[in-house]
């Protein structure tokens, strides 16, 4: 028993020392920016950054034992940093990324965040997943971290950053991948948050990805810019109400979120990608001379429209926010946070699904949250969210509570 452990750390550990190598070797041939030029997510990229002949014996493997050792790996790999170990086996070639996607689970299943794509899947429906935020007011940048709270290193891992740019008539809130890179024409960009609207770089579901590429090509090609991908799908609107005297206390805050159904939160299922419609690494084809122009013009508008229906609002998940109490001896309203919010402050809130009388559901499920967001130093804000709203949902919910427009105060 003892060998087969030794012989298993020894396999992790060239798998270490493999994967440096590798990132070496790509970074001598490729030019300009790469992954582990920029700030960027500790979340596996969509491609391995090799070229295929530098796969050698490792592709080679049988498939049982490629597959016993990848999901051993998976198993006693469970925490960062130490699951970078899942990352490194899904780099190592493309027979070891396939088997590496096969064995990962979703958040919902397994409760942790491994590819990008899993930023877009929703979380787990029993414990939720523990994030903070926190705020660059110098530049306007916003970054999402995965843990309960920073750690003393700065080693945290970043799942998602957002930037803050003021226009003459509303504020974007711009998502992306990696903090350095907030541009709709990269691969990294996600998505955005305009005037309380979130928006999605992708459909909410696979089928109609495939069912729009299959309609009509040159349709697709109508949704390119000259430099990438610029498709925006609304998933969800935001709305807060001013209290009475616009005074800055506890205020009511709806989320419709177009593209989860009701009936998730019912024992259903929520839209759940599994892989982005551009692969990381791939570069958006250019479109034809005769569409440039008509091209640019729906590039540049504030939102190119998509051909995803959103769902009727009686069947929509809609999200709001849970009343707070009033303490005597505190003087202030106050919701319990469990300890994950220790800085009182009128951003803070619990959402809950809104539920109509006819639907029978427990009081218990009515009163479990789905997303909490809360302030626990300067510019520092935790974010637990759960089933059915994915990272990028619920971090896009959160960065409305920044937004200074006067509905929000």
């Amino acid at each position: 028993m003892r060998s087969t452990e030794m012989s298993f750390k020894s396999i992790v550990r060239e798998l270490r020392e493999m994967r440096d190598g590798i990132g070496n070797i790509s970074r001598r041939r490729v030019e300009g920016r790469h992954w582990r030029n920029r700030t960027r997510s500790h979340i596996a990229p969509d491609v391995a950054p090799f070229e295929p002949n530098e796969q050698g014996q490792w592709a080679n493997l049988p498939p049982e034992l490629l597959f016993d050792i990848i999901s051993r790996v998976e198993e006693s790999e469970t925490a960062w940093p130490a699951r970078n170990v899942v990352i490194f086996c899904a780099s190592v070639c493309k027979s070891w990324r396939e088997v590496t996607k096969e064995i990962v689970r979703t958040p919902e299943e397994c409760g942790r965040l491994t590819f990008p794509i899993s930023l877009k899947q929703p979380g787990p429906r029993e414990s939720p997943i523990h994030c903070f935020i926190k705020r660059d007011s110098d530049n306007s940048v916003y970054r999402l971290y995965f843990g309960l709270t920073p750690s003393e290193d700065e080693s945290d891992k970043l799942l998602l950053a957002a930037r803050r740019i003021r226009r003459a008539t509303s504020t974007d809130f711009v998502i992306s991948l990696v903090a350095d890179d907030f541009s709709r024409a990269s691969n990294t960009y996600l998505g955005k948050l305009r005037q309380f609207t979130i928006y999605d770089s992708q459909p909410p579901s696979v089928a109609s990805i495939q069912e729009r590429s299959q309609r009509s090509r040159r349709f697709c090609t109508k949704q390119v810019s000259v430099t990438g991908t610029a498709c925006n799908y609304s998933i969800a609107n935001i709305s807060y109400e001013l209290n009475v005297l616009r005074t800055r206390g506890p205020r009511r805050m709806h989320c419709v979120m177009h593209s989860i159904p009701f009936s998730s939160i019912q024992g259903g299922s929520a839209p759940t990608p599994t892989s982005f419609p551009q692969s990381f690494g791939e570069k958006a084809s250019p479109p034809s001379v005769s569409d440039s122009k008509e091209t640019s013009k729906d590039a540049s508008s504030p939102s190119i429209s998509s051909s995803a229906v959103p769902l009727p609002l009686q069947e929509s998940l809609v999200l709001k926010n849970k009343s707070p109490r009033w303490h005597e001896q505190l003087q202030c309203w106050c919701l319990n946070f469990r300890g994950r919010v220790t800085v009182a402050s009128v951003k803070n809130f619990q959402l809950v699904a809104t539920v109509a009388p006819p639907h029978n559901i427990p009081a218990a499920e009515q009163e479990k949250v789905i997303l909490q967001f809360g302030k626990i130093g300067k510019d520092i804000f935790t974010m637990d969210y759960r089933y059915p709203l994915s990272a990028y949902q619920a971090f896009a919910i959160c960065l409305s509570s920044f937004d200074t427009k006067p509905v929000c105060e």
